[in-house]
């Protein structure tokens, strides 16, 4: 993507609205209108194509899909807490990985976080957020599924409609990435790639770059009430091959998710956190 452009653009229209905003407030009258493609930028318009939530969309005649995801659930614990991670097994990592795996453990020994961004409210990403212990809702429709977590209310998007995915110089990367789902028989086959690497991780602080690519494989089991999930992920830059792990979500009936916001002023109070351990570490030297 030319970044320079999408910077240029976007700072035109967002200061051009500032502008109309201040002199609003002011009670001036608004010199202009945003027209043409400074309009179209601030809309976010795809040319020749409908957006998911249009109605000509959502009205194309598809084949029924093999089963509906929507509904809330929650990472199976029942083999231990220890779970929900996606290793042990790891691959074999290369120096990005390994830096990581020493780093954790020398910070586990120490007891304190490790590469602890989410603590400072960046986003968790995929596949991060599906190892977060929260429930999660997903909406089905013909052609998006909308995720969203409960822990920090993390939104997903996953296309439906056919669409392809966006070419390397147009992509905007982002921490859940450019997903594009298809069907395979009974299985949910997700192409997810595209992915923001900037204090990005998978478990223990382990790195994405910007070539991390993940294939998912969603199945509906037991009569419904879960789903099973293979991750298949590859990262040349971090390790050889692919790293695959399989997860189960158990679907709750009698649950909701909440609305969470990530305000960094309250995570002194979390002990797990940077912030929370400053907090600990400044008390201790206060002798409270």
């Amino acid at each position: 993507m030319d970044w320079s452009r999408f910077a240029r653009t976007t700072g035109v229209v967002v200061g051009a609205v500032a502008l109309l905003a201040t002199r609003a407030l002011a009670g001036e009258a608004a010199p202009r209108r945003l027209e043409g493609e400074e309009l179209k930028s601030l809309q976010q318009v795809h040319d020749g194509q409908w957006g998911a939530l249009a109605p000509q969309n959502l009205a194309k005649k598809r084949p029924k899909a093999p089963f509906d995801m929507t509904g809330t659930w929650f990472v199976d614990l029942s083999q231990g807490f220890d779970k929900f991670r996606f290793g042990p097994p790891y691959p074999e990592f290369l120096e990005g990985g390994k830096e990581a795996m020493k780093g954790a453990a020398e910070a586990a020994a120490k007891g304190v976080p490790y590469r602890d961004t989410i603590g400072q409210c960046w986003p968790a990403g995929m596949p991060m957020i599906m190892t977060r212990v929260w429930p999660i809702d997903f909406i089905q429709l013909p052609t998006r599924i909308t995720m969203i977590a409960g822990f920090e209310n993390n939104v997903r998007f996953i296309y439906l409609d056919g669409r392809k995915h966006s070419s390397d110089d147009e992509a905007v990367p982002s921490y859940n990435g450019e997903s594009i789902g298809r069907w395979e028989g009974k299985t949910l086959v997700i192409d997810t790639r595209h992915f923001a690497t900037k204090n990005h991780w998978i478990d223990g602080g382990l790195p994405v770059s910007d070539e991390f690519h993940m294939i998912e494989r969603v199945k509906m089991i037991k009569g419904g009430k879960a789903l099973e999930i293979e991750y298949i992920m590859t990262d040349p830059k971090n390790w050889k091959g692919e790293w695959h792990n399989t997860k189960r979500f158990d679907r709750l009936d009698n649950t909701d998710i909440q609305e969470v916001h990530c305000l960094p002023d309250l995570n002194e109070h979390i002990p797990g956190t940077k912030a929370g351990q400053e907090e600990l570490d400044r008390r201790e030297a206060a002798g409270k």
